[in-house]
């Protein structure tokens, strides 16, 4: 758990400090334009959405409250992996070192 944790918390800061640096060095549009133009940058966003709608399957399913699975589909939608990452953060620290619950969230039954 300990293990996952540090990946976790290592995956969203990285995220995170890329994203700052993305938006404070680059051009968002610009430079979206000239990648959504060449093939390869168009098989990579489809890469990138279709693992962001099978992670949202797992956020569906594990989460209580619809609302709260869908504002998490959205953010994850909008700013990526980076959302990714501080869910699986906050739901390894929401589990007490259960790697059944934190899978399973709602569905989980001790």
């Amino acid at each position: 758990m300990k293990t996952a944790k540090i990946f976790a918390i290592s995956a969203t800061a990285i995220m995170f400090i890329t994203l700052v640096y993305g938006f404070a060095a680059g051009r968002f549009f610009e430079e979206g334009g000239i990648l959504l133009a060449m093939a390869w940058g168009q098989v990579s966003l489809v890469d990138v959405y279709i693992g962001f709608f099978l992670f949202s399957g797992w956020v569906l399913y594990r989460e209580d409250q619809k609302l709260s699975a869908f504002l998490w589909i959205l953010l994850i939608m909008v700013l990526g992996n980076f959302i990714t990452s501080l869910y699986v953060t906050l739901c390894l620290f929401r589990c007490q070192g259960n790697f059944k619950q934190f899978w399973l969230g709602k569905h989980f039954s001790s």
